[in-house]
């Protein structure tokens, strides 16, 4: 059975463009959810 070329790890170069995608997505996500988990408490705290 031949190898499957799209299952193979990403090349080492390419590495740092999927760390930054995810940090570009991911520090946005979080500081939205620290937001929502913040006014949320305002909102059912007083």
């Amino acid at each position: 059975m031949p190898s499957d070329s799209s299952q193979s790890p990403p090349s080492p170069d390419r590495r740092w463009l999927i760390a930054l995608a995810w940090v570009w997505v991911g520090v946005p996500l979080a500081y939205g959810l620290y937001e929502l988990v913040r006014k949320a408490t305002q909102l059912f705290t007083g």
